[in-house]
């Protein structure tokens, strides 16, 4: 796995006073861009957790789809309902399994507790990440984004040499707090600020963020189905849980509009469209795109874990068809 943190690592060492957000960003690692995979967490049929499957995943990834960066722990991998214990070592196997083999693991650790974040920040940090994310927390919401930048900065604190990533979903958190608000100066407090995972729809207030950016910055896009008009507003990469069996397909979209061919590109976006709206109707959720992806790639990911309930047998079959159907190459 390929180390983006050293710089950050050198400069904790060396450094013996306050440092600068301007210097911090002359600083700053390789951009993280291209396709960020969010990964299913493995679990056993009685729900525990199943860590023998995470280092065929990697290799599956890496080999079948063409995508060298995850995202773990996150909405895909139901983070959320994992323990803080569960979260460790499922974070540990993906960096170990990873190394050598992803060049980036972005752990997110986003929790209710601010104790937990920090606690998860500080693992992630000793286990190898490259980067961590994190969401606003979704019971005591910050009512304005000078709370939730506060948050975030204790947070990051907790792993001062890891890129640190805004994670902005809006649907599952009940914030309406605007990422571009939230993301405004925040490298003045969180000087690891590498940019932010953008999970929501409004291209306005993610093109806010893109226009406020720092160069360094990563502009993450997380709304699948949309993202060729991310690109067009200027996201630099992606994270998303398609990128698992559809990565191959995105990164050829991807390449298509780097060349300036936007026919071919939206005709690959279309297709993915084609295959959500099919899969909405059986109503795709995590649950669904869990055994779709285990359907698709031979693993064996488990059930989701409640409150989410198992995909019933007869819509992953449908689905499955209708994927084979649209992409008769994958």
């Amino acid at each position: 796995m390929k180390r983006i943190t050293s710089n950050f690592d050198t400069m904790s060492t060396l450094q013996t006073g306050p440092v600068s957000p301007t210097e911090m960003a002359s600083r700053l690692p390789v951009q993280l861009t291209g396709l960020v995979a969010a990964t299913f967490t493995p679990l056993t049929s009685e729900g525990e957790l199943d860590l023998s499957v995470i280092g065929p995943y990697v290799d599956y990834l890496a080999e079948r789809q063409g995508v060298r960066n995850i995202f773990v722990n996150g909405t895909t991998g139901e983070g959320m309902s994992l323990s803080v214990e569960e979260r460790k070592r499922t974070a540990e196997e993906w960096c170990l399994r990873a190394r050598g083999k992803m060049d980036n693991v972005i752990v997110h650790v986003g929790c209710l507790s601010i104790k937990d974040s920090k606690d998860l920040a500080h693992h992630a940090e000793t286990a190898g990440a490259d980067g961590i994310g994190v969401i606003s927390p979704s019971f005591f919401k910050p009512k304005t984004a000078d709370a939730l930048r506060s948050y975030l900065k204790e947070v990051a604190s907790a792993a001062p040499t890891l890129p640190f990533y805004y994670y902005h979903i809006p649907a599952l958190t009940g914030s309406n707090l605007l990422a571009s608000d939230v993301c405004k100066g925040l490298e003045a407090l969180v000087p690891t600020f590498s940019g932010v995972k953008f999970s929501g729809t409004d291209l306005m207030d993610f093109g806010q963020c893109v226009r406020h950016s720092q160069a360094h910055q990563s502009l993450l896009y997380g709304v699948d189905e949309q993202l060729l008009a991310a690109l067009a507003f200027g996201a630099n990469g992606a994270v998303g849980s398609l990128y698992n069996y559809l990565g191959s397909h995105f990164n050829k979209l991807l390449m298509a509009f780097a060349q300036g061919d936007l026919v071919g590109a939206r005709a690959l976006q279309f297709s993915v469209q084609d295959l959500l709206a099919f899969a909405s109707k059986y109503g795709f959720d995590v649950a669904v795109n869990k055994q779709l992806m285990s359907d698709l790639s031979g693993l064996s990911l488990g059930p989701p874990r409640l409150p989410l309930v198992p995909c019933r047998p007869e819509t992953a079959a449908a689905v499955a068809q209708k994927y084979r159907q649209i992409f008769p190459e994958a």
